[in-house]
């Protein structure tokens, strides 16, 4: 038994006519814009859709939503990683602002070199310190001086 995995003009205007309703609806709902990226409320659409126009006489195999459900919570694990390691990168990042309160820091500012002592830290996604009465990116920081 083959599976045609071949849709008719019929069953690609239908999927058409799906995804434009629902990247309409995202966007006039949520402000999202249309994107080539998948993530993972994306697939379940896409695969709620499949499901929904598929050939009652030929029901998809067991064994292909298996695999697609598998693909999701595949996508799902990934994204809750990613958002875990982005959360750690930001623990790290503001960490290391903090561990530089009190210390001497040489800054490289738009070519100009600047020293001083590291007064306060913000925390984030990019952490800032606070030198001279000015913030600066942790990126300006050249050098962390041992007092």
């Amino acid at each position: 038994m083959t599976i045609d995995t071949k849709l008719s003009a019929q069953e690609m205007a239908a999927v058409d006519k799906a995804v434009n309703f629902q990247n309409a609806k995202n966007t006039a709902e949520n402000g999202r814009t249309v994107s080539s990226e998948l993530g993972k409320d994306d697939f379940l659409t896409l695969l709620i859709t499949q499901l929904s126009h598929q050939d009652p006489t030929n029901p998809m195999e067991n064994t292909e939503f298996i695999a697609q459900m598998a693909q999701f919570s595949s996508l799902e694990q990934m994204t809750n990683m990613s958002s875990s390691f982005t959360r750690m990168a930001n623990m790290l990042f503001s960490s290391e602002a903090a561990g530089t309160i009190g210390r001497t820091v040489e800054l490289n500012v738009n070519g100009e070199s600047t020293t001083g002592i590291v007064e306060a830290a913000t925390r984030g996604e990019n952490p800032m310190v606070q030198v001279n009465g000015n913030l600066y990116s942790m990126d300006y920081i050249t050098k962390v001086y041992a007092d």
